[in-house]
């Protein structure tokens, strides 16, 4: 029999036959971590357990302590879940169960056709346990595109057939679990024992499937509801079910019909009503003085403020811009992180003092001069744009504390009004394979970044993991404060974002550290038909990312 070697690093090198399978080789070396593994890297490059090496190779192990590892971890609950409410719902008026979004570390789920009851959850929850408990085997199989159309169209997996309609490929990978067959967007693990840490909880009209901490995967994250967030998730769902586009099936078929330009200029329409409702809010609640703008990076944050300035002077007010940046202190006084980085998303980043003092200067009726920062030099300058607010005049501050009122201590409570904005993208793969608001504003950031700061894709990607930690630490814990909640994400963009993005991406190599991340988000954008950004009107929250806006950003 020919003979493979496996060298596992700091476990040692391994003689197996060959045509052993990762996973196989791990349990007959009997090799042990401290976290479940998940996945691993042959030489580099990411692999599931299931996998085959053809020679010699280098084998790291993946847990779900790594980012990699934790979407696996992820993605194998949720097959174990749906298994689970199929399992748990046999017999019932169910007629299917739709993964809908994120919430914190939970993922909500709406079961179609019946009411969600404790019972139903608790069966739900033991079904899961007893699958975890006999560790079955996570079965993947690939077959012909084309029969895998047929087999989901037999199904009644319609979403599935219009996705895989699209699929250039002439292959698709499916995954069975018991008797339960479904397709899945990324790597999965090789069996269901490694799953232990969820819970299932009722939440709203349906269940929430609750996550392991990031931090610490060993524990379960304390799932805390937040109905603002939910209420506009479920807003924005209800208008794409609406126009009949959930999925990114439904998106791709919209975009071969000729009528497409309609639906973009739709949802544009509908941003713009809602931008015209919040300034009619600030409007009704009297003595509003600060427009207080914060979210998370590469929510549109710049040209919301500028649409709704343009709102507010509809109805009378004098609206007066101000971005949070322009208080950064100098670099020379900027908090460093333990890498010796400098930490531009922490609250001390700003000259919260002086914010204050000025703006208390402006609420007393005084003229201010205000600064504007420096990003070249990295310093605070004046060029005598002064401001001085009268009975009309109001201030739009937009930056990521605009919620904390840390920043606006000195401020009365009952001048500010507070708004949070993020891309709560409504738009799913399929009715069980959710977008990651992250991934959008990512690959947001990515094209505006290369666009407006000649920054490689490997830097953002780099970078994003400060940034997200920072919107942890800093804005997630305060959105459920704003009085009102903008989603900046417009059902289309993707569509549009992956022509600029795509090349950035090739442009990272194989040999590179962000060439894992780059590959992932190559392959989500597959999905998706191209649609040409003619059409989209010059002052689009899209025009921030890929230009062509008429506002200065």
């Amino acid at each position: 029999m020919e003979k493979i070697k496996l060298n596992f690093g700091s476990f040692g090198e391994y003689e197996f036959n060959k045509g052993i399978s990762v996973g196989e080789a791990v349990q007959k070396a009997m090799l042990k971590c401290a976290d479940p593994v998940m996945l691993c890297r042959i030489n580099g490059r990411i692999k599931e357990l299931c996998y085959v090496p053809y020679e010699d190779c280098n084998v790291e192990l993946v847990t779900n302590c790594d980012k990699s590892g934790m979407r696996t971890y992820e993605r194998g609950l949720l097959l174990v879940f749906l298994h689970a409410v199929y399992k748990a719902c046999r017999g019932t008026k169910f007629e299917k169960a739709v993964i809908e979004y994120g919430i914190g570390r939970g993922i909500y789920c709406e079961i179609k056709g019946t009411r969600v009851t404790d019972k139903m959850v608790e069966r739900i929850r033991d079904n899961m346990k007893k699958s975890v408990e006999a560790n079955l085997p996570i079965e993947k199989k690939t077959v012909p595109t084309a029969y895998a159309r047929q087999m989901f169209k037999e199904m009644n997996m319609a979403d599935k057939e219009r996705l895989l309609k699209f699929r250039r490929s002439s292959n698709t990978n499916i995954y069975k679990l018991g008797n339960y067959i479904d397709y899945f967007y990324g790597f999965m693990p090789v069996n269901t024992g490694a799953l232990k840490v969820f819970d299932v909880i009722r939440y709203q009209e349906g269940i929430v499937l609750v996550l392991p901490e990031t931090d610490n995967p060993s524990k379960l994250a304390n799932f805390e509801g937040r109905d603002k967030l939910f209420e506009t998730l479920a807003a924005s769902n209800f208008w794409a079910d609406m126009i009949g586009i959930s999925t990114v099936g439904d998106l791709n078929e919209m975009i071969t019909r000729t009528e497409y330009a309609d639906y973009i200029l739709m949802a544009e329409a509908l941003q713009e009503k809602k931008i015209a409702e919040i300034a009619e809010l600030v409007k009704r609640e009297r003595g509003k003085k600060f427009v207080m703008i914060a979210g998370p990076s590469s929510s549109g944050k710049t040209t919301f403020s500028h649409r709704l300035s343009i709102q507010l002077k509809l109805i009378g007010f004098k609206p007066h811009p101000i971005a949070l940046d322009d208080y950064y202190k100098n670099r020379s006084e900027t908090p460093k992180n333990p890498d010796g980085s400098y930490d531009f998303e922490c609250l001390e980043a700003l000259d919260v003092q002086l914010f204050n003092s000025d703006m208390t200067r402006l609420l007393n009726g005084e003229t201010v001069d205000m600064p504007t920062f420096n990003f070249k030099t990295g310093k605070r300058e004046y060029k005598g744009n002064k401001l001085k607010l009268g009975e009309d005049d109001i201030l739009v501050i937009e930056g990521i504390h605009g919620l904390n009122d840390k920043l606006s201590y000195s401020l009365p409570n009952e001048s500010k009004f507070k708004i949070y904005i993020s891309a709560l993208t409504q738009l799913n793969i399929d009715e069980h394979n959710r977008i990651p608001t992250t991934d959008c504003r990512l690959l947001r950031r990515i094209v505006r970044d290369a666009r407006t700061r000649g920054t490689l894709a490997k830097d953002t990607i780099k970078m994003w993991s400060s940034v997200r930690n920072g919107e942890e630490k800093y804005i997630f814990p305060f959105q459920e404060s704003a009085d009102v909640m903008f989603n900046s994400a417009l059902i289309y963009e993707l569509g549009v974002i992956k022509q600029y993005a795509e090349p950035l991406l090739f442009g990272i190599g194989p040999d590179e550290p962000e060439y894992e991340e780059a590959k992932r988000l190559l392959k989500f954008l597959e999905y998706f038909l191209s649609i040409s950004p003619e059409t989209i009107p010059n002052n689009s929250i899209c025009r921030e990312f890929v230009g062509g806006s008429c506002f200065n950003v």
